[in-house]
């Protein structure tokens, strides 16, 4: 592995630092956006229990906001209702906006890496081309060795770039549908508490002032 770095120049050094960076990105990211984790599959369902059984208080809604992003949803309708359906609606939907920003987080970086990596290979190309043709302008073409390792510098940057961008580039397009899903998916959850509350009614938070 280090005589593959060493052979690729010093522009293997980024590469690197940018596959690590991908790595822990695509880690995390597939920890966090896990849809049990974002919209819990019976958090709504147990919101609506308290709800019916006048067991919502001010705890509560705090221990559903910390819950899930999809909990902070809920509560922030829950502690708008009281006003009228559009205002519960617009609540939600400030909270969102919350919501999708941290849905995304790091997904630019991810995508930057994809962009980027591979014009740091094609970076290392030129650089080693540049040698290459040095060396032939010095010595001329008899010296194979010398002239074996600017090619192999050119050839071994761009596959590392290309090696980083690709997995890079498929992972940043997949987690963007993810969160288009999941954004779908809170809002349809916020949507059924609204209708179910009828926009009317108003939820009495016990302990709240």
């Amino acid at each position: 592995m280090f005589e593959i770095v060493n052979s690729g120049g010093i522009l293997m050094l980024p590469i690197l630092f940018c596959s690590v960076i991908a790595i822990a990105i695509i880690i995390e990211r597939s920890w966090t956006l896990a849809r049990s984790k974002v919209i819990p599959k019976y958090a709504l369902a147990q919101v609506w229990t308290w709800l019916k059984n006048e067991q919502l208080d001010s705890s509560r809604l705090r221990e559903i906001k910390r819950s899930s992003p999809l909990g902070q949803l809920l509560a922030v309708g829950l502690a708008n209702s009281r006003f009228g359906r559009e205002a519960m609606v617009e609540a939600i939907e400030l909270a969102a906006a919350h919501v999708v920003h941290e849905l995304e987080r790091y997904l630019e970086t991810l995508g930057t890496i994809a962009a980027v990596t591979p014009l740091l290979g094609l970076l290392g190309t030129v650089i080693g081309m540049i040698r290459v043709f040095g060396q032939i302008m010095l010595v001329g073409t008899g010296d194979a060795n010398a002239l074996a390792g600017g090619i192999s510098e050119a050839l071994v940057s761009t596959a590392a770039g290309l090696c980083v961008a690709i997995p890079a580039y498929a992972a940043h397009r997949f987690f963007l549908r993810r969160v288009d899903a999941l954004v779908l998916g809170l809002e349809q959850e916020s949507l059924k508490l609204v209708d179910a509350l009828h926009s009317e009614k108003q939820v009495e938070l016990k302990g709240a002032h």
